[in-house]
């Protein structure tokens, strides 16, 4: 790891879009696996959280999007309690970033391009998932795949209506980089009407 004089503090004139879009650009050219992985926290409607990894798959300063099918545990509790938290961690950088707000459905038409843009296979298994249910045995999937496959043969597989996206509008953006011992910089930008409050925290 570089000396402690030589890395540089995260800059707080920095738009967060900006930043995180560099620091992904980074995470691209490292990571060997799945640089838009992120984990994603939500709760139901009484609170209870649930926590698990999913992809990022579009990020511009309306938000972060990511997609699912509407029906599993993740969909149904985000249509009932319509916030998330997000983290991304990047290991081979040691470098986070936190990012809160409420959620909001994209719209039709984006959650059709990006189904469209998936591969057939994808698609199919898409159709085919009843995401999160209980499942008997896994031959039960397979052999609905079969039926999928042959439902949509010589066909493209169409976006369920089950199945679409969600963006998360950030309030709040924290950014961390690691430190020598464990003196780690961060800085967290928070949303106030049309700008943001910027402030760096103790580590």
């Amino acid at each position: 790891m570089p000396d402690e004089a030589t890395l540089p503090l995260i800059p707080l004139d920095a738009d967060p879009f900006v930043l995180f879009a560099e620091w992904m650009k980074e995470a691209e050219a490292s990571e060997p696996n799945d640089p838009n992985a992120m984990a994603i926290a939500t709760a139901t409607e009484s609170g209870v959280p649930s926590v698990r990894m999913i992809l990022l798959k579009g990020a511009d300063e309306r938000g972060f999007v990511f997609y699912t099918n509407l029906e599993s545990r993740k969909g149904g509790g985000l249509l009932a309690n319509p916030h998330a938290a997000l983290l991304f961690h990047w290991k081979s950088l040691r470098r986070q970033i936190r990012i809160e707000g409420p959620v909001e459905p994209v719209s039709e038409e984006e959650a059709d391009r990006y189904f469209a843009s998936r591969s057939r296979n994808s698609r199919i298994g898409a159709i085919a998932s009843d995401q999160s249910r209980p499942l008997a045995d896994r031959a039960e999937f397979e052999d609905r795949i079969r039926q999928v496959t042959a439902r949509f043969e010589g066909q493209e597989p169409l976006r369920p209506a089950n199945w679409s996206g969600f963006r998360l509008v950030p309030q709040q953006m924290e950014f961390w980089q690691d430190r020598p011992y464990r003196m780690h910089d961060r800085a967290t930008w928070t949303r106030q009407e049309n700008d943001w409050a910027v402030t760096r925290l103790y580590p």
